[in-house]
């Protein structure tokens, strides 16, 4: 080879070089992915979009999986192809917090840091970030139902799954409100699963109308749970004898709210949540400090419990006919 040759492989070694550099940036970025609940509604559609912003705010390479169904197996089979896949952040929405807290150990032993949302009582995470006060956030529900109900009659009550963490704490709080202000008011069965699916949470209401003829009320803690319900009283045209209050994206409620049948919807803001996922795992990651009172970006000044790993900001939304439409200007 002469000269000539090899200074021209030189110079094209270079060049390969100089021109690879935003590949090797963009491999050396933190990756961190969110395991949701369930992929392909609307809510974590909302979720995933504030993964996303996050991620190129912060430099980290941010995405989000989930299970095609309500089957908290399937969320465990996806962490373990992240920890195989060595990500350095995972984020958890659980289904299940036993059945996922083995492998989200077996994460934490491979040096990946867990960020959970909906989950402050799983084990296997760094930290867990809420946008409500959980007993508040069920408490308000019941009081707007109790409110279109008059305070009196019979309802019934919607999770998502009956292993759903904090749809459970919800509800208990809401059904202990319940039993200690509006004692006319009666829960008629266990509340029931089903609130993340609108198929399943239609054909429970519709059930629970023909086994119980006097229902007044629905409850729903899971985005499409309020949505179901609505469908099987609008079927059924009880519009005015059912009031269903609920947990639901203003987007996906407006006609059914608008119809006078959803009477109020109440939720935090699910790009603000994924936004603040991704916004914690990257301090973690970075071993950044945690502190109570500080202002963490995209959510604002938020609680931190220490001991408890807990991070709680007070966020609550009510969506209603008067504020339906300025939600979903805001990409609700």
């Amino acid at each position: 080879m002469d000269r000539r040759q090899t200074l021209g492989l030189i110079g094209a070694t270079a060049l390969a070089g100089v021109v690879g550099l935003p590949n090797i940036a963009r491999a050396a970025a933190p990756e961190m992915v969110v395991v949701v609940k369930i992929a392909g509604i609307p809510w974590f559609n909302a979720l995933e979009a504030g993964v996303k912003k996050a991620g190129a705010e912060f430099g980290v390479n941010a995405s989000m999986v989930g299970p095609a169904n309500v089957d908290p197996a399937q969320q465990v089979k996806l962490v373990e192809d992240l920890i195989a896949k060595k990500v350095a952040a995972i984020g958890i929405v659980p289904l299940d917090v036993a059945v996922l807290a083995p492998v989200l150990k077996r994460a934490q032993e491979a040096g990946i840091k867990v960020i959970a949302h909906e989950g402050p009582e799983q084990e296997g995470r760094d930290w867990n970030i809420d946008l409500i006060d959980s007993v508040k956030f069920g408490e308000v529900q019941m009081e707007k139902l109790a409110s279109e109900m008059g305070g009196k009659g019979e309802y019934i009550a919607f999770v998502g799954t009956l292993t759903t963490p904090l749809h459970n704490v919800w509800c208990d709080a809401a059904i202990a409100l319940q039993k200690a202000k509006y004692p006319d008011m009666k829960l008629v069965a266990d509340r029931f699963p089903g609130a993340d699916e609108i198929d399943t949470a239609q054909k429970t209401t519709l059930d629970a109308i023909k086994a119980y003829p006097n229902l007044a009320g629905i409850i729903a803690f899971g985005s499409n749970g309020p949505i179901g319900a609505g469908n099987a009283i609008r079927q059924q045209r009880l519009d005015k004898q059912i009031a269903v209050v609920g947990t639901a994206l203003p987007s996906q409620a407006k006609p059914l709210i608008e119809a006078g049948i959803i009477r109020e919807a109440v939720l935090w803001n699910p790009l603000e949540a994924g936004y603040a996922m991704v916004s914690l795992g990257k301090i973690v990651i970075d071993g950044g400090a945690i502190t109570d009172g500080m202002d963490l970006p995209g959510v604002g000044k938020v609680q931190v419990d220490a001991a408890n790993k807990l991070v709680k900001a007070d966020k609550i939304m009510a969506i209603n006919k008067q504020t339906v439409d300025e939600f979903i200007a805001l990409g609700l």
